[in-house]
């Protein structure tokens, strides 16, 4: 099988030639048909965060493909069923977070792509448990951006708890944002986009928001307030600069959920102004198996649109080139013969 590698952090990642895994007891080998290009992945190939993975490694934790084979145990999932592989590629299921529904909290998960080889790659392996059944009419090319890009956002909005006629500010409108944008519509609020680039700004109303703001020529945060300012903010935008802006924009007791991992930088937080008007900044990782399971059935029953774009892999690496340059318009996603 063909694989995209990262031999070294910072270098342009390697296609190479690797013989097919075999399933360990509880996993399944899938042959991956799509696979999105998540932010996320262009930080592990630079090894940008913290904690980082160890070369060599395959990137990519939004692989969509069919089930190839079975490991031992495995009893619930069947040959040719179509299946995602996300970011949470296994969690304990034992400790106080995976038992209290907050799975993507477990100090003992693996992630896909980063701890174990992920979607760039013709085969890979999945623990069968957290391998999520794709419903019929969803195809793998829509459904490999929703396995993070969708359930991130959908599951930031939960954690904010957004309810109907809410004003909810999407910062930042491409791959996870024109998303997030579709999943506040759906729950009821009104929708402020914010973004620099005319195409973005010009998508986000095409998906229903309400109110756009450019923040290249706009003062974000005076033009929520004037809005009446954020129930709730998705930080979605790269940079610790929009954080601090789209903050300014609450109203009181608004929540600022952070959702976007710039490689570096903090933000200022006033003590006074969020103690005073009861502000909140919270942070959302990823979301569970039942969150995902929720978006995949909003996709099936047509109420999303996945905004995307097909490469073959073997264009890797000019594909994290356009992310870098702002030259995509929402998802890239590998095409690995999904078809429909």
């Amino acid at each position: 099988m063909k694989a995209a590698v990262v031999r070294e952090f910072g270098q342009p990642l390697v296609i190479e030639e690797r013989s097919d895994p075999e399933p360990g007891p509880g996993q399944v080998r899938v042959r991956v048909e799509a696979s999105g290009l998540c932010h996320t992945d262009i930080h592990a190939a630079h090894g940008d965060w913290p904690v980082k993975p160890t070369p060599p490694f395959v990137p990519g934790h939004e692989g969509v493909g069919l089930v190839e084979k079975l490991g031992e145990g495995v009893t619930h999932l069947a040959v040719g069923q179509r299946v995602a592989v996300p970011w949470l590629g296994r969690a304990c299921g034992r400790c106080e977070h995976c038992l209290s529904g907050w799975e993507t909290l477990c100090e003992s998960q693996v992630n896909t792509g980063y701890g174990c080889d992920g979607g760039y790659a013709e085969k890979m392996l999945a623990w069968a448990d957290f391998a999520q059944l794709v419903p019929e009419g969803v195809s793998a090319i829509d459904a490999a951006p929703l396995t993070c890009a969708g359930v991130t956002t959908y599951k930031a909005l939960k954690v904010a708890g957004v309810r109907p006629a809410q004003l909810v500010a999407i910062s930042g409108v491409g791959g996870l944002g024109h998303l997030a944008v579709q999943y506040a519509k759906i729950a009821g609020a009104t929708v402020a986009a914010i973004d620099v680039t005319d195409e973005k700004l010009e998508l986000a109303r095409e998906l229903g928001a309400d109110i756009l703001i450019d923040a290249r020529t706009q003062d974000v945060g005076a033009e929520l307030k004037r809005h009446g300012g954020a129930h709730a903010a998705l930080a979605l935008a790269v940079s610790p600069a929009a954080f601090e802006a789209v903050n300014s924009g609450l109203r009181r007791g608004g929540k600022l959920v952070m959702v976007a991992l710039p490689a570096h930088g903090t933000i200022q937080v006033p003590i006074f102004d969020t103690v005073l008007n009861g502000t909140s900044v919270i942070g959302s990782i990823v979301g569970t198996r039942q969150d995902l399971a929720e978006v995949f059935q909003l996709h099936a029953d047509g109420r999303t649109k996945v905004i995307q774009e097909t490469r073959p892999l073997t264009a890797v690496n000019e594909s994290i080139d356009e992310v870098l340059h702002g030259k995509v318009k929402a998802r890239i996603v590998f095409d690995l013969g999904a078809g429909g």
